[in-house]
């Protein structure tokens, strides 16, 4: 599959994860879980509800990239507070691009190394991740599939929960992390499996289940039956040359 093919695969994926959402906030942090989230809310799940990624809620998703002549069609005033009133309330999901996440779903943005006061790599920090674990559905996107990002143990700095007991704030539950789908270059994943383990959802086209498995540093739930991601539609791709009208997208996976 070439890459543009992989790219548009990867975000027709991810616009799934808010099918069923009804009426949330959708937060796509990074080009392609931007566009996932335009792509739903445009053919998938209109009563989806996007910011124009200032402080406006807009009637439909606003084109990745320069603007031109376009001009977003906004609603409502939509300031950080009132952000956060919503993420409080549990009506946003957002997708996220973490640099590794291990198999409880613990994410991290971060930094990368055993020693914080040294890290091997620095990051982000970890920005709104232990706060919004608790309130929010969040779903991830993996440019990379590699063990370096699944990690065989737990990630090198929890910057958000996952489904790990020893990691939960006190009074809280399993029940209340909302980890929805995992969308790499080469499948998807959920949490579906017994007592909550990766489950492989898909392998995209020309990928197989044992490259998976071999590039994930823990074990799958591989189902008896994993299908082949569905390929994009004809009427996907005319949307996402109007969201995506430079082709940013183009460059979102590693080379």
């Amino acid at each position: 599959m070439s890459k543009d093919s992989l790219i548009d695969h990867v975000i027709c994926a991810a616009a799934q994860a808010w099918a069923g959402d009804g009426e949330v906030l959708a937060t796509g942090i990074g080009v392609v879980p931007r566009l996932a989230a335009s792509l739903c809310m445009a053919s998938i799940n209109p009563d989806l509800l996007m910011t124009d990624s200032e402080a406006w809620l807009v009637s439909e998703p606003v084109p990745v990239g320069p603007r031109g002549d376009y001009v977003p069609k906004r609603e409502t005033w939509m300031g950080f507070a009132r952000i956060f009133d919503v993420v409080w309330g549990g009506k946003r999901h957002a997708m996220v691009g973490p640099t590794q996440i291990d198999r409880f779903g613990q994410a991290n943005i971060s930094m990368v190394g055993a020693d914080y006061r040294k890290p091997k790599a620095q990051m982000l920090g970890v920005r709104g991740g232990p706060g919004t674990s608790f309130n929010q559905a969040k779903s991830c996107v993996v440019g990379h599939h590699s063990p370096k990002a699944f990690v065989s143990g737990e990630v090198d700095m929890v910057s958000s929960v996952g489904y790990n007991p020893a990691r939960l704030a006190r009074g809280w539950s399993l029940d209340d992390v909302d980890i929805r789908l995992i969308v790499t270059n080469l499948a998807v994943m959920d949490f579906g499996g017994p007592g909550r383990q990766v489950r492989l959802v898909s392998v995209h086209p020309g990928v197989s289940v044992q490259q998976v498995q071999e590039a994930t540093g823990f074990p799958l739930h591989i189902p008896s039956d994993v299908p082949v991601t569905a390929a994009p539609t004809d009427a996907q791709l005319a949307l996402l040359a109007r969201l995506d009208p430079h082709n940013i997208r183009a460059s979102a996976l590693p080379a």
